[in-house]
């Protein structure tokens, strides 16, 4: 039997129905930000994630899925979605004199361990403003992602960690610095730690490993290098999450893994999900629109993953909508096409409802026993007493107290409706 790739899974149809929950609501609370949708390829040339994630990084030495096509060329599966959308609003002309807030959803795409919360095709939904230089679409941003737990009742579960990198030269004289003080002590680091001073050295800031934590303690920090106005931005920004009430942990370890960050970043991370933490993650990378070719360009940004999410909502035992809301029953081979037209008819009465036709015969009791199995609201009754006295028994499968009453076709959908 063939058997589905390691790190790539199966979403059946009953954690489909919790899936779609929670990217419908997730989308939803975009959209009230007035965000717009674009749409982005899982291929593309590999050099746009070498040159926007950065050569160095974990993602492009050793996690992406890169393939040679027909003509030659090199591409890759999509590792993210920040490149990507930078490239397409940029070769399609929307960047330029001009402001943009726009989201993507749809899977991502690294050679990684697989673990719980951690596959190698995963799924993302990340948000992105354009042109905005101030802290206010940082702070919108961040204010997006405490609606999104809010909204899907996992806010108990979520904590928000903040830091400022920086400008760009600040960044890179910490990095210096930090480079200088690491070089004589390499051989006290762990494997990844001596790996990533020579790539990406702030990303030993991240390290899990208790000896180098113990090492990083005498280390420069990072807010004594950071420059008056990005201190000023943070600042700025951090009053604002004040003034909303959005809790928040100032953790100046927190660098992110992408070369292409400055300035503010943040994680929305999470202590019930074991070693997989981080639930969103996002900052300012005001470079990286020049840095693929276009002009400078301040843009600030975030990715949900949707795999850690639903964990979330499965922990909260978040009530996700059954795949039926009214259940038609049908006794008797001769009155199924008629059910096949009454389900018609109610799907048109009632078009945000749901409706399932039972097929397979058998009597009432057992067909009842698979609508309440479907989860359904609400049961239909059609049976020879029903189609001589042209009213139908209408069922309550959840509240006893409503029961079952006689009602006509054109009686169904005001007596079902949520509106009613």
């Amino acid at each position: 039997m063939v058997r589905a790739v390691r790190g790539m899974r199966d979403i059946l149809p009953h954690d489909a129905r919790l899936w779609r929950y929670v990217e419908d609501t997730i989308q939803q609370v975009i959209a009230r930000f007035a965000y717009e949708e674009v749409r982005l390829p899982l291929l593309e040339f590999t050099e746009l994630f070498a040159r926007g994630v950065g050569e160095a990084t974990d993602i492009v030495e050793k996690e992406m899925y890169t393939l040679a096509d027909r003509d030659g060329d090199s591409l890759s599966l999509r590792p993210e979605g920040t490149a990507s959308c930078v490239r397409a609003l940029e070769e399609n002309g929307l960047l330029y004199n001009q402001t943009q807030r726009v989201f993507y959803a749809g899977p991502m795409f690294r050679y990684e361990k697989p673990q719980k919360g951690r596959y190698r095709q995963f799924y993302q939904i990340g948000a992105e403003a354009f042109g905005f230089a101030g802290p206010d679409v940082d702070i919108e941003l961040i204010a997006i992602g405490a609606a999104c737990w809010k909204a899907l009742g996992i806010s108990q579960y979520i904590s928000l960690e903040v830091n400022s990198l920086g400008s760009s030269e600040s960044r890179r004289a910490y990095k210096d610095a930090l480079v200088a003080y690491l070089t004589p002590i390499q051989a006290q680091l762990d494997e990844d730690s001596q790996r990533r001073l020579l790539t990406n050295p702030m990303r030993i800031l991240d390290s899990k490993n208790p000896n180098t934590q113990e090492l990083l303690t005498s280390a420069p920090q990072l807010p004594d290098f950071i420059d008056e106005e990005s201190k000023a931005h943070f600042q700025q920004l951090l009053k604002a999450l004040d003034d909303l009430g959005i809790k928040y942990n100032v953790n100046s370890s927190l660098v992110r893994g992408l070369d292409y960050y400055t300035h503010t970043v943040f994680e929305w991370v999470t202590k019930d999900l074991g070693s997989q933490g981080a639930v969103c993650a996002g900052g300012r990378y005001d470079g990286l629109v020049k840095q693929l070719g276009g002009r400078d360009t301040p843009a600030v940004g975030f990715a949900i993953g949707l795999d850690r999410v639903v964990l979330l909502c499965e922990l909260a035992n978040s009530e996700v909508k059954s795949a039926a809301d009214l259940y038609i029953c049908v006794l008797g081979d001769e009155l199924q096409s008629k059910g096949l037209l009454l389900a018609e008819q109610l799907r048109e009465q009632l078009p945000q409802t749901s409706v399932r036709l039972h097929m397979g015969g058998g009597n009432f009791k057992k067909q009842l026993k698979r609508a309440d199995a479907s989860g359904a609201t609400w049961a239909i009754l059609y049976g020879d007493e029903e189609a001589k006295s042209g009213e139908l028994s209408v069922k309550h499968l959840r509240d006893a107290s409503i029961g079952q009453t006689k009602l006509r076709v054109d009686q169904i959908a005001q007596h079902i409706s949520p509106n009613s």
